[in-house]
């Protein structure tokens, strides 16, 4: 009996689980993780340097985050204080991370791992050959449907005795392997690391074919770029990864200058390697061309069509005075000017599509803020449209008129000399007011350009042009569509007077725009010159006026430029309408997570789409009752009236560069719906509904755009 009850002693004291082990230290349990500390060897020895590992065992659904999480998360944290100690023995350690994946979650990215994973950990010895005592604290964010933040004790010993492999070294060898190395271990070469305004493109060589690849860039310069664009090639095994910048550079940083990391990731390929200015850089081989053409032609179709439903957008109403009297002005008149005056309208609008191109190219190169409509965020560019507006008013009462260059419309048509000059300005000023629009298609094409090189954005501008001056190319073909109408007469005297009331009334509308980016003195101000060039203009013949006149016209036009400069806009923020939240884009995933539905309205004032969308959409009373009495859900505003990057870094995130923009998220799509540019009331009903998970929802462009080039 007694040699049964030592026999029975021994065998609890061998298997009795103990805080501090050779081989690993006990499990420390919580929900969504559990994790311990591994030993790869049962002694120290007498060497220096101990292998570890950090194990993680992830619940089903829960993931944790790498050392660079991406947009939101937290990377693993171990205080080693309390083995610091000369009873501890630990010098120092170094955590090393396997290559982790993305996930995307809420519509963010994010990097890290799930299931299970082994981090490797290198422990320096304070002295060789004595007994390591681990005492460590891990902080650990863990996800699923919410995020959890968890603290775990962690304790190991690793005993004086001979360094042998123990149990758990396989463990950490294999989770050692999976650490991305130096690229050549990894058989890749980097062949060429291009910087530019706001990207960097990466070419790599591998010995075989990459096949799923994915790349991550690391700094320490507070720069986010957004998921890399990679293209491989088919014929060799080439790829090119190209970052992005999801947000503006901070103040004083370029990327020509920054310092990064970049770790690639190919199945088990895996390879970090670390950028300097200094570093060289061979220039890159061209990728291959085939797919990104077909892409392009594909956008530039959708471009022609947006281009053209821009005619129709409440944005372009205040210019269809220009257009209908440029068409009742041609009743009975010659074929062959009518043809001349709407080519010269046509060339006017393509004129200013690709002024805008190159604006937005060299915008694009310097590193600053693109996107479609922006301008009107300027108040130097709404005074010159106010300027233009009163200008066009004047000439609309015949008060003057506006001539082209001598020596260009004596080619064009010795007698037709004014009608040509106002031709051309209508369409260039069609396209101004067009701008702050974004029409159905028109914003797929607009953020394919923007998210491109310089030669796709003319490709996509033009289109864009194309398709809007096709009604002025319509009826230059057939000019018969406007010689067939009435003769002008004196009514045509009393129309240029009521289409000029017309034009002066967008002026007051847009300086009701100013009042949000500029103090009410200066748009005050404003008003106050467009009302003296109007008088003046009406004056400017009376023989007391005559001498002073261009003087006091190129006083009173610099006013309202020197006003915007001098006016700051108000610090503020504008007032949202009704009871719209304000945006915060952090708290969508938290409204998402608790079961609820975030509808998120992107607006302006000087969008006259957005305010289509709030007149016959947005404020109707079923729709006004989902926003905002239903208690599961949210509706936030986002005004981007003045310049926001919070707002343009939301839109480019979603691939858009203008608005309306409008996206709803909810449990059934927590990386959001985006909606059309136009809303319906039941496009709204339906994708609240689809978002919670109550019924189907179809986006119509996707769903054409599908039908037309899959």
């Amino acid at each position: 009996m007694r040699q049964w009850l030592l026999g029975f002693l021994f065998a609890l004291a061998l298997f009795h689980p103990v805080a501090a082990h050779a081989e690993a230290g006990a499990w420390q349990r919580a929900e969504g993780a559990s994790v311990r500390l591994l030993s790869g060897v049962n002694g120290v020895g007498a060497v220096s340097e101990i292998p570890l590992g950090l194990e993680i065992a992830l619940d089903a659904n829960w993931h944790t985050y790498w050392r660079s999480p991406g947009e939101a998360g937290l990377p693993p944290r171990l205080d080693w204080q309390n083995s610091l100690t000369e009873t501890g023995n630990l010098q120092s350690a170094a955590l090393l991370y396997p290559a982790p994946r993305r996930y995307t979650a809420y519509g963010m990215e994010t990097i890290g791992y799930r299931e299970h994973v082994l981090l490797p950990i290198t422990a320096q010895l304070r002295v060789a050959g004595q007994p390591l005592v681990i005492d460590a604290t891990l902080n650990l964010l863990i996800c699923s449907d919410i995020c959890v933040p968890r603290s775990y004790p962690l304790k190991l010993t690793v005993p004086a005795g001979e360094a042998t492999p123990s149990a758990e070294a396989a463990l950490i060898d294999a989770a050692h392997a999976t650490v991305p190395d130096s690229a050549q271990k990894a058989g890749i070469t980097v062949a060429a690391a291009t910087r530019n305004a706001d990207t960097i493109a990466i070419t790599l060589y591998g010995q075989q074919e990459f096949t799923a690849p994915d790349a991550f860039i690391e700094n320490d310069q507070s720069v986010f770029f957004a998921k890399p664009h990679i293209s491989t090639d088919s014929d060799k095994p080439t790829a090119t990864i190209t970052f992005k910048l999801s947000d503006p550079l901070p103040q004083g940083v370029t990327l020509a200058t920054l310092p990064f990391t970049l770790t690639f990731i190919d199945n088990d390929r895996a390879f970090e390697q670390a950028f300097t200015p200094e570093t060289p850089q061979p220039a890159p081989q061209p990728p291959a061309q085939t797919a990104p053409t077909q892409s392009l032609w594909a956008i530039v179709i959708l471009a022609i069509i947006g281009g053209f439903i821009l005619n129709l957008m409440p944005c372009v109403l205040p210019v269809l005075s220009l257009k209908l009297l440029n068409v009742v002005s041609h009743g009975g008149g010659a074929k062959h000017r009518v043809r001349r005056s709407f080519l010269m309208t046509a060339a006017g609008i393509m004129f200013s599509f690709l002024l805008l191109a190159a604006i937005t190219a060299a915008l694009k190169e310097t590193g600053h803020a693109i996107g479609w409509g922006v301008q009107f965020q300027q108040p130097v560019f709404l005074v010159l449209l106010v300027v233009l507006l009163t200008l066009f008013a004047a000439n609309l009462w015949e008060q003057f008129e506006i001539p082209l260059p001598r020596i260009l419309i004596d080619r064009i048509d010795p007698h037709y000399h004014p009608k040509l000059a106002g031709d051309f300005a209508t369409g260039a000023f069609a396209t101004l007011l067009a701008t702050p629009c974004t029409a159905p298609f028109l914003g797929t094409a607009v953020g394919f350009a923007l998210a491109r090189g310089f030669s796709e954005i003319f490709a996509i501008f033009a289109a864009l042009g194309f398709g809007m001056m096709l009604p002025y190319l319509t009826i230059a073909l057939w000019p018969r569509l406007a010689t067939t109408l009435p003769k002008p007469g004196l009514w045509m005297l009393t129309l240029r007077r009521v289409l000029g009331v017309a034009l002066i009334l967008t002026a007051v509308w847009l300086l009701w725009v100013l009042t949000a980016e500029m103090t009410p003195q200066g748009v005050g101000a404003i008003g106050a010159s467009m009302a003296a060039i109007l008088a003046l203009i009406h004056l400017r013949r009376r023989q007391r006026f005559r001498r002073a006149f261009p003087w006091l016209l190129g006083l009173f036009i610099m006013l309202p430029f020197i006003a915007s400069l001098l006016s700051a806009a108000p610090s503020a923020t504008p007032a949202r309408e009704g009871a719209w939240r304000p945006f915060d884009e952090t708290a969508i995933a938290r409204h998402v997570a608790e079961g609820k539905t975030v509808f998120v309205d992107v607006t302006a004032d000087w969008c006259l789409t957005c305010k289509a969308n709030k007149r016959f959409t947005l404020n109707r009373e079923d729709i006004v009752a989902r926003l905002f009495q239903d208690p599961n859900v949210i509706a936030m505003q986002a005004d981007w009236t003045n310049p926001d990057p919070i707002i343009a870094a939301f839109l480019q995130r979603h691939h858009r560069y203008g608005i309306p923009f409008n996206i709803v998220f909810g449990p059934a799509a927590p990386e959001g719906m985006v909606l059309a540019e136009l809303l319906s009331p039941s496009m709204v009903r339906e994708a609240l509904d689809k978002a919670r998970g109550n019924s189907l929802y179809v986006d119509f462009d996707r769903r054409l755009v599908i039908a037309i080039f899959a």
